[in-house]
């Protein structure tokens, strides 16, 4: 079931209200990621504000989930002895059926969930629509016949939670940003039809009728399912995206009670008495025929080849939407933002937790194509860069949250001026925690590095001035050349330049970046058309702590990311002899511990960095080193030319170097993987004047080895994520819409007047005493030419005004990597909640890479 976003308080407003001293806490369930680690932060200051007591278990994959279901959450059952409670799922689970994941979903068992509630809020796409539209407990009937549907508990429709509803008996809950209510119309209704359909034996003899007539009636055939064991080096690792993700799970179904006389052969009553839409059949006990009633009760043989056309027929709904590839929705710290402002506790704390969560998606590459490069957009007027339109607007609302919850300062009884453009390093007084607004460039730690490093190992530089070279360090040289900042200026520190030069550096960076083609560099000035009257576009955030610190959102959200994927070690020199004694302790650690409990020690180390500023500054250094060996590693890829084109991607693998220990996490692979393809798109667009796939770029694989455990860690991000090209199909189809209803209405509205006038001439010839027949065939042919001509209009409108495909430019490798361990002998370990990473063993690589070619990566 699905809480709509207008109901965002009503489950927590009830946890206020019926807690109390004896209450089991509250289990959070958090995903090593900066997003749900921030919307963690968020989520414990209101339930430490409420007295509510709760427990953090953090979660690094799919096996560590089922673990912790089973120790954790299934001992919480009251038929296990427990009390109920609450569950929320931060970043995990909300791609997977988590019933039967957590255990709270026996098998073969009517009851299930016993009193736990699972909160769901999770940003990746696309949902378990198990989730959203099941993960009830069922009322009790004493009726066989009543179908799955008629025991919906009262205050859910649809799936839908309304003001109606009454917690407490358990269940899934996910919880929903808007896109269940807006775009999953159709997989709703085909999830609620198959729900209460009996099974059927596909295989049964007497359907093969049913194969004979597919020239007469084709369709999608039903997604192949049964027989497809993953084969994986371990029993411990299992795909929890399973193959038979795409019907609804078996112990709903079967919850329908329809009378099954044999395995696959439904009796004739159950056939009839089926609910849904377009079966063609009655939802009423068929009566004994009678000599008068015509036509004759269809036979058990039509009914059931009906219900297999029909159930096929929604079965390709489901499984269209899951293989439509995955994406990001709304980040899980904004959402939490939403709960905070709703219940009345929003602040500067929080609202900084949430800039820095969304931020971070960004560094990720976590955009509405998936986990992908950006890409500049070709068409100007069009949003590029993470989430298009939709990141656009959410970054607008914090921008003016931010100005409303720090309103300008005040000086000798006037308000001081706003930022105009210089880059705040300082807080403006002892006590200043204020967010402000900053013209940040696309430069990485500026604050915190030197001028010339900043832009050495920004990413964005590192694409478009193509550092990895020879020519591109001069070209760099150049543009420092003629902004006036000479090397020896640029190398110090950069709190230390001259404060002239830092005051007209965002100025020179517009004048002189577009020559280098750097017109994204810096954001646009506040006398420019783009700024829309003081709206910032482009703007980032910075938050001081007094005199200790002052640090933008993009230099908290590299640190929390460092923190999680390196953890916290201490050097003080950027010399390369320690910088490979300290990949060679990531190497040790990785040895020495569970790699699982490895990471999740670094998650508390990020999360007491979050609201600990001495621990924050102290994680700089690790992520400087982080970002020194992306670059050198990116290069070195570059310049070898280690990168291969393969016929659906390019791929390169990292296996040797000082920095290789490194990249063994999939999210510093990841990280490395966006470095590279966002240089490759721009290599595309320099060499062919376009990108391939459509204007996205090529999509990449990177591969890194793990040499103490054997394997290689594999991910797949896309060819960029660019505009929001779904979001803005959808609004031009609803433009295209409301453009036809206005023609329509018109249209009308002619009609109407022309027959009025019709009628007025006719009468007036009747009362003339004319003849009025050959007018009348004459306007006859005239309104049917103008009606061909409104209906081939109607028709191009149709066309257009199609549904856009949902799938257009996601990531697909998920999808693909499953493909190929279905059809291939390659062990694979499909653990992350990423699913595009996977884990590869060496001596299978190049299988596995060789039949992942041939599939279709990027939609």
């Amino acid at each position: 079931m699905y809480l709509p976003r207008s109901l965002i308080s009503k489950l927590y407003t009830h946890l206020q209200s019926t807690c109390h001293p004896l209450s089991p806490p509250v289990l959070i369930l958090v995903a090593l990621e900066p997003d749900a680690l921030c919307g963690c932060r968020i989520l414990t200051r209101l339930l430490k504000h409420d007295y509510i007591p709760h427990k953090i278990q953090p979660v690094a994959g799919y096996s560590d989930l089922e673990k912790a279901g089973k120790e954790l959450v299934v001992p919480m059952m009251e038929s296990q002895g427990g009390s109920g409670g609450v569950v929320v799922c931060l970043g995990v689970g909300g791609m997977v059926d988590l019933g039967p994941l957590l255990g709270l979903e026996p098998e073969g068992e009517e009851s299930a969930y016993n009193g736990v509630e699972v909160w769901v809020i999770d940003a990746h796409r696309p949902w378990n629509l198990g989730n959203v539209f099941g993960g009830f407990p069922l009322e009790g009937s004493s009726e066989a016949g009543n179908p799955y549907q008629s025991r919906t508990p009262v205050g859910i429709v649809g799936g839908q939670i309304g003001r109606a509803y009454k917690s407490g008996r358990g269940g899934i809950v996910a919880f929903d940003d808007g896109d269940i209510e807006e775009q999953l119309e159709k997989e709703r209704d085909a999830y609620a039809t198959l729900v209460d359909m009996p099974d059927i034996d596909e295989e049964q003899d007497d359907l093969g009728i049913l194969r004979d007539e597919e020239d007469d009636d084709s369709f999608e055939s039903a997604p192949s399912r049964a027989g497809q064991k993953r084969k994986s080096w371990s029993d411990d690792h299992e795909d929890y995206s399973s193959d038979d993700e795409d019907r609804p799970h078996q112990r709903r179904r079967s919850n329908s009670s329809i009378p099954i006389d044999s395995p696959g052969r439904p009796t004739h009553r159950g056939l009839v008495s089926l609910r849904g839409p377009d079966t063609g059949l009655s939802s009423d006990p068929i009566e004994p025929p009678s000599a008068a009633q015509e036509p004759p009760t269809p036979s058990a043989r039509t009914l059931r080849r009906r219900l297999l056309r029909l159930r096929q027929e929604k079965e390709s709904v489901l499984h269209k939407y899951y293989k439509m590839g995955s994406s990001f929705a709304e980040p899980i710290s904004s959402m939490m933002y939403s709960l905070a402002s709703e219940l009345g506790r929003e602040d500067n704390d929080v609202l900084w937790l949430t800039i820095v969560g969304v931020t971070s998606m960004e560094l990720y590459g976590r955009s509405s194509a998936g986990v992908a490069a950006p890409v500049r957009a070709n068409d100007t007027s069009r949003p590029s860069g993470w989430m298009g339109v939709r990141g656009s607007r959410l970054r607008q609302l914090l921008r003016d949250e931010v100005r409303r919850l720090n309103p300008p300062e005040i000086t000798n009884g006037r308000v001081a001026q706003e930022n105009t453009g210089v880059i705040p390093t300082t807080a403006r007084n002892p006590e200043d925690t204020s967010i402000r607004l900053s013209p940040e460039p696309r430069f990485l730690l500026i604050r915190h590095w030197s001028l010339y490093d900043s832009m050495l190992h920004s990413p964005y530089l590192f694409s478009r001035l193509k550092t990895w070279s020879e020519t591109g360090i001069k070209r760099l040289h150049k543009l420092l050349a003629k902004m006036g900042v000479s090397l020896a200026q640029c190398k110090q520190s950069y709190t230390h330049m001259d404060m002239m030069l830092k005051r007209e550096l965002r100025a020179k960076l517009l004048k002189y970046g577009s020559l280098y083609n750097l017109d994204e560099m810096v954001p646009a000035v506040d006398t420019d058309d783009k700024d829309r009257a003081g709206a910032k576009d482009g703007w980032g955030f910075v938050r001081s702590w007094g005199w200790r610190a002052t640090l933008s959102a993009q230099d908290v959200g590299v640190v929390i990311g460092a923190l999680l994927e390196v953890g916290k070690h201490v050097h003080t020199t950027d010399a390369p002899m320690a910088t490979s004694q300290l990949g060679r302790e990531v190497e040790e650690d990785i040895e020495l511990g569970a790699q699982t409990e490895e990471w999740v020690s670094r998650f508390w180390e990020a999360y007491d960095a979050l609201e600990n500023i001495d621990c924050l500054k102290a994680g700089l250094p690790t992520a400087q080193f982080l970002h020194r060996a992306i670059y050198r590693t990116g290069t070195s890829l570059i310049n070898k030319k280690q990168i291969k084109h393969l016929r659906a991607f390019r791929m390169c693998v990292v296996k040797d170097g000082p920095d290789v220990g490194l990249f063994t996490h999939p999210a510093a692979l990841t990280k490395l993987s966006l470095w590279i393809g966002e240089a490759l798109s721009e290599q595309e667009r320099d060499s062919h004047g376009k990108l391939s796939h459509g204007g996205r770029g090529t999509p990449l694989v990177v591969a890194s080895l793990n040499e103490k455990r054997g394997v290689y860690v594999v991910v797949g991000t896309g060819g960029g994520g660019g505009p929001d090209t779904t979001f803005l199909n959808r609004e031009a189809a609803k433009r295209r819409k409301m453009e036809r209803d206005a023609k329509a209405k018109d249209k009308e509205a002619a009609r109407l007047a022309k027959e009025k006038i019709k009628r007025e001439k006719r009468a007036a010839k009747r009362a003339a005493g004319q003849e009025v027949e050959d007018d009348d065939e004459v306007e006859t042919e005239s309104e049917g030419s103008d009606s061909d001509s409104d209906s081939d209009s109607d028709e191009e409108l149709d066309d257009e005004d199609a549904e856009p495909d949902k799938g257009y430019g996601l990531n697909k490798f998920g999808s693909a990597f499953q493909e190929v361990v279905s059809e291939t002998n390659a062990r694979v370990r499909i653990d992350s909640f990423e699913h595009c990473v996977v884990e590869v063993k060496k001596d299978d690589l190049g299988g596995f890479l060789e039949s992942l070619s041939m599939k279709a990566v990027v939609g």
